[in-house]
């Protein structure tokens, strides 16, 4: 009689902790998948390195569970505890257990941009990529003036700033590439890089979208002729590899002897004068159909074309007069 109160007192306690042990799982379960304690939108910065229980110290003391060994257990529950990857994740409000966790196993990370305007030099660019906020390490490769492709970069938190760099090659690359393979025949440009040498010239002339092909077309017509370029932006850029920024031209700048001075060396220059985008190099390989040998400021932010010496006198002299009124007042 006595081993049969036991041996029911026994089933009875087995019965109750399977119950209580069922009860504390369900709880579990749907814990984890109810929507969390986060209020506003947080961003958490899981280093490399970082272990699950770390993460979990990290996601509440962010507000984003109540207890730090939720996501621990909610990981190893759903064996995601060696999946986590670092990263910058961005959690919104009342994000679960199980969603914040597949977003870091999804490398579900925060994008981040970074824009290299057309036309700057390499140094410009590296300035750039210094100032973006999440990159890491130095600039130690080195690229040459007319060696990137301008254009906005996506990159994540912990990305290293040489990988960009190396990517920017890569566009730059791919680019020219494709462009020189459609370029219009009979072009008196003998490499793809000299394409992009004129198309950094073409990048310094002028900003406008629809100005492009019609300046390229004019370097490309003095090419053809064998006249020299006179572009304004390469005796500046050959002035800065001297040392000399920062101030207007004068006319014995037009006469000095620098590898860049167009007014002074036939053809192009030996290198680019900066990085040009993908439009300009568009506008070199395929220039507007004109005769158009020069060009000169119209006073509205574009340029006055014209075939002859004769009508170009006529816009230098236009353009020297709005000068002139604008100084007076």
């Amino acid at each position: 009689m006595k081993l049969g109160r036991l041996l029911t007192a026994f089933v009875l306690t087995l019965v109750l902790v399977a119950a209580g042990a069922g009860a504390a799982y369900i709880w579990f379960v749907e814990t984890i998948a109810a929507p969390g304690p986060l209020q506003t939108p947080v961003t958490v910065i899981i280093a490399p390195g970082t272990g699950v229980s770390a993460i979990g110290r990290q996601l509440a003391a962010a507000g984003v569970v109540t207890q730090s060994w939720l996501p621990t257990l909610a990981a190893r529950y759903a064996a995601k505890d060696h999946g986590l990857k670092p990263g910058e994740y961005h959690f919104e409000p009342g994000v679960s257990v199980m969603g914040a966790l597949d977003k870091i196993a999804r490398h579900d990370v925060v994008p981040r941009f970074v824009t290299i305007p057309e036309g700057l030099v390499t140094a410009d660019a590296i300035s750039i990529l210094d100032a973006a906020d999440g990159l890491i390490g130095t600039v130690t490769v080195k690229a040459a003036d007319g060696d990137l492709l301008p254009e906005t970069y996506r990159y994540e938190w912990g990305d290293r700033r040489d990988d960009i760099i190396a990517r920017m090659r890569t566009a730059r690359e791919a680019t020219l590439k494709e462009l020189w393979e459609t370029r219009a025949a009979d072009l008196p440009l003998n490499s793809p890089e000299e394409a992009m040498i004129l198309a950094s010239i073409v990048e310094k002339e002028t900003g406008k979208t629809d100005e492009r092909a019609r300046v390229a077309a004019v370097f490309i017509n003095r090419l053809r002729r064998g006249m020299k370029l006179q572009s304004d932006p390469t005796v500046i850029y050959g002035l800065a590899r001297i040392g000399e920024r920062d101030r207007g031209l004068t006319t014995v700048d037009l006469e000095l002897p620098t590898p860049f001075n167009t007014y002074v060396i036939p053809g192009l220059p030996p290198s680019p004068i900066c990085n040009p985008g993908r439009a300009a190099l568009t506008a070199v390989l395929n220039p507007a159909a004109t005769q158009a040998l020069y060009f000169v400021a119209d006073g509205t932010g574009g340029h006055a074309f014209a075939a002859t010496l004769e009508e170009h006198n006529r816009n230098v002299a236009h353009w020297r007069q709005i000068q002139r009124q604008n100084n007076a007042h």
